[in-house]
């Protein structure tokens, strides 16, 4: 084990299987000679060189496509968005061609696909560079999309990503990057779309995934304080969604508070909470409460930022409220 930081979990991961896999390149805005907006592939260009870290022009659509093409001639492109926000330049690449390609050609077709994107607010980047759009890509088919919460899930989900026969989003999170934790060292993996419980409790289960991890951790220490227990469930992928974990969860405390950053119509949380409804309606106590950011574009004054955004005293409301 090594406590390390999430960028360099990343970091980590894509060194690693650049070395073990020849086909296995990098293609994004900057990625290269400057080594990643966020630093995560400094050292890569000089280390594997122009064939394998290229520089692309700004131009998303560009990028998708000719990762989409990479891949399926049996290479293994690993193609970076600057931000998450600008996916939506390369929308029909990403869900009409990554995501459908596969299926329409009857399993004639692989995507050995990952693209990593950042999303998430919180950096005073306004109201087009902060959006947590992930419930979108998560509702098509064939396309896998995890965001993980921790370095140790961001190293072994990337290696698995990249090592999948299918096209993933990876989400990383714009205020994670300085985030530390321990993380196994060498041939780590974590499979992809497996939810898993990172925190033990009675009273109440938390559902959340990405940076809302962190926050309702926090909420969970205060509440502990009280003598409220709350169980957190990490998602960690949300296609495809693994609701087990959630589930034998809820059975056991009878009440749930789902945590996400994304806005609460049509969003992650309503799902979870649909699923929890159909598949455990008895064991229902209380009606299941969601925490969201506030339904407005993100502002860019860092005050009205933050109140937009789900803190912790929200999630701690939320489960007194269901208490």
């Amino acid at each position: 084990m090594a406590r390390i930081t999430m960028r360099e979990a990343i970091s980590q991961a894509l060194w690693e299987e650049m070395e073990r896999d020849p086909s296995v390149f990098i293609l994004g805005e900057e990625v290269g000679v400057w080594g990643g907006t966020y630093a995560v592939t400094k050292g890569f260009y000089d280390h594997f060189g122009p064939e394998r870290v290229r520089d692309t022009p700004i131009a998303e659509a560009a990028i998708i496509g000719a990762a989409i093409g990479a891949a399926l001639t049996g290479l293994r492109p690993v193609a970076e968005l600057m931000t998450i926000n600008f996916a939506f330049s390369a929308m029909d690449h990403i869900v009409n061609q990554a995501a459908k390609l596969h299926y329409m050609f009857g399993g004639q077709m692989i995507l050995p696909l990952v693209i990593r994107a950042v999303g998430g607010g919180g950096r005073q980047l306004g109201a087009t560079h902060s959006q947590t759009p992930d419930a979108i890509f998560a509702h098509f088919p064939g396309l896998k999309v995890v965001a993980p919460g921790t370095p140790a899930d961001a190293k072994g989900m990337l290696k698995a990503a990249i090592r999948s026969q299918d096209p993933v989003l990876f989400i990383e999170h714009a205020t994670l990057y300085q985030t530390r934790g321990e993380v196994p060292e060498g041939d780590y993996i974590v499979p992809l779309g497996k939810s898993t419980i990172q925190r033990e409790g009675r009273h109440v289960t938390i559902v959340t995934y990405s940076k809302m991890l962190e926050i309702s951790t926090k909420a969970a220490d205060q509440l502990a304080k009280e003598g409220i227990e709350a169980e957190i469930v990490d998602l960690r992928s949300l296609r495809p969604l693994d609701m087990a974990p959630v589930l034998e969860s809820f059975k056991k405390t009878n009440r749930a508070v789902i945590v996400e950053e994304g806005w609460r119509s049509y969003g992650v949380g309503a799902e979870v909470a649909s699923r929890i409804y159909e598949e455990a309606f008895d064991y229902v106590d209380a009606p299941i409460k969601r925490v969201a950011q506030a339904e407005v574009p993100l502002p860019y004054n860092r005050t009205l930022e933050q109140m937009a955004l789900p803190q912790v005293e929200d999630v701690i409301q939320a489960v007194k409220e269901v208490l």
